[in-house]
């Protein structure tokens, strides 16, 4: 039987920023905008620009077209039954750009677009320190309906003092909390030599993975040097979740 979000005890409705490289032809498929439509959606259109060409002159010969491309992407989500927030961006540093929009919309995750046909299996890495109330309220948000499952990976080294078995058990009591049944959450832990690379090895075995920012920043745990030489092959999606902004 599926959940509603109304039987999940949701502490804050999550929101997804979807960065696109719109005039890049970057797009978001159908099967994936319908897992997410649960959360608020925020589509940030950006386009990377040269250093010599100024942002106001790119706005200015590119706006109509990069809005455009967005808006349609919006229509992928408000066919799932979601309403868009939209974005349109003309920078010369990406990373700055993301990180910024998402500070400014509240995102609870920020979504690595990838090639994937139906979302059911969610893998989370546990390898570090992450917001495990927001990670519990945008899995369960996203898994109150259908039948998917999500499993909890805790990734220990031998020389680091992370406890993964006490992390996995925690967020399998946040997600238990929330309503989401007992079935549908599996727990493992592995001693890894190098947790990036094991992730994104196993990713090909799940159609989305759910992950906690890195200690460097968001944009280290999108597209850090190790993931950045794999990203080229078939990996799923990445929803990072964003530590809170300080107050």
């Amino acid at each position: 039987m599926s959940q509603t979000e109304d039987d999940l005890s949701i502490r804050e409705p999550p929101r997804v920023l979807v960065p696109v490289e719109v005039l890049e032809g970057e797009s978001v498929s159908e099967s994936l905008a319908e897992f997410l439509s649960p959360a608020e959606i925020v589509v940030l259109g950006y386009h990377v620009l040269p250093e010599q060409t100024p942002t106001e002159q790119a706005s200015m010969q590119f706006e109509d077209r990069a809005q455009e491309a967005v808006d349609d992407i919006a229509r992928t989500f408000e066919v799932a039954g979601r309403d868009v927030e939209t974005r349109v961006a003309f920078t010369h540093d990406r990373e700055q750009t993301v990180e910024r929009v998402a500070a400014n919309v509240g995102a609870t995750a920020v979504l690595l677009p990838n090639p994937v046909g139906e979302v059911e299996d969610v893998l989370v890495p546990i390898r570090g320190a992450v917001d495990r109330e927001r990670l519990a309220d945008l899995v369960a948000t996203l898994l109150a309906e259908g039948n998917g499952t999500v499993t909890l990976w805790g990734l220990a080294t031998e020389e680091g003092d992370f406890d993964a078995e006490q992390a996995v058990d925690a967020a399998a009591e946040g997600l238990r909390e929330r309503g989401l049944d007992e079935s549908r959450i599996t727990t493992e832990t592995t001693v890894a030599e190098s947790p990036v690379y094991d992730i994104v090895s196993r990713s090909a075995d799940f159609d989305i993975i759910v992950m906690g920012e890195s200690e460097e920043s968001l944009w280290a745990s999108l597209f850090g040097e190790e993931t950045e030489r794999v990203a080229e092959g078939a990996v799923a999606p990445v929803l990072v979740v964003r530590q809170r902004d300080a107050e």
